[in-house]
C-alpha cells in the first residue's frame, strides 16, 4: 500500500510521513547541561578558552555559547537538526568570523551528521528568539551560504514568517523532517521576541525573557502576557528545561554580575524550570512602574520607565 500523503507544514517543508529518526520519546527525557560553562578570563592573555563552546545535549541537538572574552553578552545559540534540515536560532553578538567563527562551527556540526546520516540538499533556516543585536550580529555569515534561508529578526519579517502578523496568538510550527517546533510570539522584551518549544528533547527556549539574569521589560503589559501564555503552554507539555540565552546571575542569590563583565567564575546553572515562570510572574505583580529593578534569587525584574 502506498504511504500516508505529503503534508505541507509552516515553512515550507513536506512532510511524506517516513522519517529516518524518532523524533519522538515519551515522555522526553531531561539530560544533563554543563555545571560550568566558559565564562571569561581575568584577562585577555589568560584566555585560553575557544571562541565557541559547543555542548552536545544528544546526537541531534547542540547549545553553543559564546566567549565572554570576544563578547561580554556571551549569548547561548542553539543548533537543532532535523531529519531533512537544521535550524539555528540565533546567531550570537559578534559578526566577524574570525572573533566568533559561528558559520564554521555550524559547518563542522552538520558536516559531521551528515558523514553519519547521509542526505542530499540539507538545509539550514536561520531564526531568532528576537531582533537585538547581540543576539543577530552573525546573520551575516550566513548569507551565502548554500541551501540556507535567514529569516529577518525584525517584526515584519518574523511576524511574517511565523504567521503572527495574521494570528498572534497562533502555535506557528517548523518541520525540520520528523523534527517539530512549536513557536510563539512572546514580546514584552522585545515585540518580535518568539519562544521555541522542541517536543523531542522538552527544551523551552526562551531567549531573553527568561533566563538566570536581568530580564529587561520594554512592555509589561506585552511581558505579562507572554509570561502568562509561557505558563499555560507549558502546563500542557512535558518541559525538561527553560533554557535562556545568557546567564547574568552569580551563584549568591539575588546578586547579578554588572552590565559588561567579561569574567564570570561564579555562575549559576543555565537551565531553569517552568516553576521559575510563575515566580516572574508572582514577581511581576510586586514591580513598580518607575522603572525600579527588583532583584530575585534567579533572576532581577528590570522595568524600562
Amino acid at each position: 500500500m502506498p504511504g500516508p500523503p505529503g503534508r505541507r507544514t509552516r515553512g515550507g517543508i513536506v512532510d511524506t510521513g517516513s522519517h529516518l529518526t524518532d523524533f519522538s520519546p515519551t515522555p522526553p527525557v531531561p539530560r544533563p547541561l554543563p555545571a560550568k560553562w566558559i565564562h571569561g578570563s581575568p584577562s585577555a592573555k589568560h584566555n585560553t578558552d575557544p571562541d565557541i563552546q559547543v555542548h552536545a545535549y544528544d546526537e541531534h541537538t547542540f547549545v553553543l555559547r559564546q566567549n565572554m572574552a570576544v563578547h561580554y553578552e556571551a549569548p547561548f545559540v542553539f543548533l537543532l537538526c532535523g531529519d531533512e534540515r537544521a535550524v539555528l536560532i540565533d546567531t550570537g553578538a559578534t559578526g566577524s568570523a574570525g572573533f566568533f567563527p559561528l558559520r564554521r562551527v555550524v559547518d563542522e556540526l552538520l558536516a559531521d551528521r551528515l558523514a553519519r546520516r547521509p542526505r542530499e540538499d540539507y538545509g539550514l533556516l536561520v531564526l531568532h528568539t528576537h531582533g537585538h543585536g547581540d543576539h543577530t550580529a552573525g546573520d551575516g555569515q550566513f548569507a551565502d551560504r548554500p541551501g540556507t534561508t535567514v529569516v529577518g529578526a525584525d517584526l515584519a519579517a518574523a511576524w511574517r514568517y511565523f504567521g503572527f502578523d495574521a494570528d498572534p496568538d497562533a502555535v506557528a510550527r517548523v518541520d525540520l523532517g520528523g523534527r517539530v517546533l512549536e513557536c510563539l510570539a512572546t514580546p514584552g522584551h522585545h515585540e518580535a521576541a518568539v519562544t521555541y518549544y522542541d517536543p523531542a528533547t522538552g527544551l523551552l527556549l526562551t531567549g531573553d525573557t527568561v533566563y538566570p539574569g536581568r530580564l529587561y521589560i520594554e512592555d509589561l503589559a506585552a511581558f505579562t502576557r507572554s509570561i502568562d501564555r509561557l505558563i499555560e503552554f507549558a502546563g500542557h507539555r512535558p518541559v525538561t528545561h527553560v533554557l535562556g540565552c545568557h546567564i547574568e546571575m552569580t551563584t549568591e542569590p539575588g546578586v547579578d554580575y554588572p552590565v559588561r563583565t567579561t569574567y564570570q567564575p561564579d555562575e549559576p546553572p543555565l537551565e531553569l524550570t517552568p516553576a521559575h515562570l510563575r515566580r516572574i510572574r508572582d514577581g511581576l505583580g510586586e514591580l513598580d512602574a518607575d522603572g525600579t529593578w527588583r532583584a530575585h534569587s534567579d533572576f532581577v525584574l528590570c522595568l524600562h520607565a
